[in-house]
């Protein structure tokens, strides 16, 4: 496999997903995507070799549509990251805290942010993103104007940071994977991995629990397990699973091999090394 030149991830330059790139892949030329279908399209058609996805935030739950693009395409999961997901208050040159009327973000970023705005009677507006909405303060040249934004897009946009840290919750993490179209194996050996699959049950009864019996009679432990319905169909489900554990160790390999004889279409995404702060 050649070096990798350019990772794609969605969202303008700025954004927490462009942050978690120049972190983990400063090397790289992080290329940003209009949509998550546009960020899998790029690394499928050659123009970046690797991508940064969101998949799981530790408030709003899983990111929508990953899980749906993840078994329908060629690419496989070769790393995960966590971003503890700050914010600031930024507003342009010379503006100050209590000019601002209007603040604009995403719309997850605004209900994450309720403190501050219920303080201030701001009226909160939705943007299509976080650093977008930065880019939109620039823009309108409006001192009453400011964005809530990752602290990176202060600094590409040329803004004042008129506060920071505006968020609720102090925990408010995400978890990124990397893809890549090549399939490569964490070694079983050096330090946790974690695994994951997708799998189809057929709609009879104690379907699912036969299919995992496995992995609780072989020790396996489980951290994620999620269903989704396959094309439209109330009678067919999908579910996507992570385990500790590498596929050559007896006991998952032991584990899978049950889940294969209870279900249809197990597919390996990644076996990946554990990022330390998921511990």
């Amino acid at each position: 496999m050649s070096e990798p030149q350019r990772i794609a991830y969605q969202g303008e330059p700025g954004s927490n997903s462009h942050m978690v790139c120049q972190r983990h892949y400063p090397e790289l030329e992080s290329v940003p995507c209009a949509s998550f279908e546009d960020v899998f399209a790029t690394v499928e058609a050659g123009e970046a070799s690797l991508a940064m996805i969101p998949i799981d935030n530790s408030l709003a739950g899983r990111v929508a549509d990953i899980h749906h693009f993840l078994p329908e395409s060629n690419l496989h999961i070769i790393a995960e990251h966590y971003l503890r997901i700050r914010f600031h208050l930024l507003g342009l040159p010379g503006a100050h805290l209590d000019d601002i009327r209007t603040v604009h973000s995403h719309v997850h970023a605004l209900g994450q942010c309720r403190n501050i705005i219920r303080e201030h009677g701001f009226t909160p507006v939705v943007s299509g993103d976080t650093a977008g909405a930065a880019r939109e303060v620039v823009e309108a040249g409006d001192p009453t104007m400011a964005a809530i934004s990752p602290p990176l897009a202060a600094s590409i946009y040329g803004l004042d940071v008129l506060a920071t840290d505006i968020e609720d919750a102090d925990h408010n993490t995400t978890r990124f994977v990397v893809l890549s179209p090549d399939f490569i194996q964490a070694p079983a050996d050096n330090g946790p991995v974690v695994t994951s699959f997708i799998f189809n049950v057929r709609n009879l009864p104690a379907a699912l629990y036969k299919a995992l019996g496995g992995f609780a009679t072989n020790g396996v432990n489980m951290t994620k397990l999620e269903s989704y319905m396959v094309d439209g169909k109330f009678t067919a489900t999908q579910f996507l699973a992570e385990v500790d554990g590498h596929p050559d160790q007896p006991g998952l390999k032991r584990a899978l091999e049950e889940l294969a004889f209870f279900t249809t279409d197990v597919k390996l995404l990644g076996v990946y090394p554990a990022d330390p702060a998921r511990f």
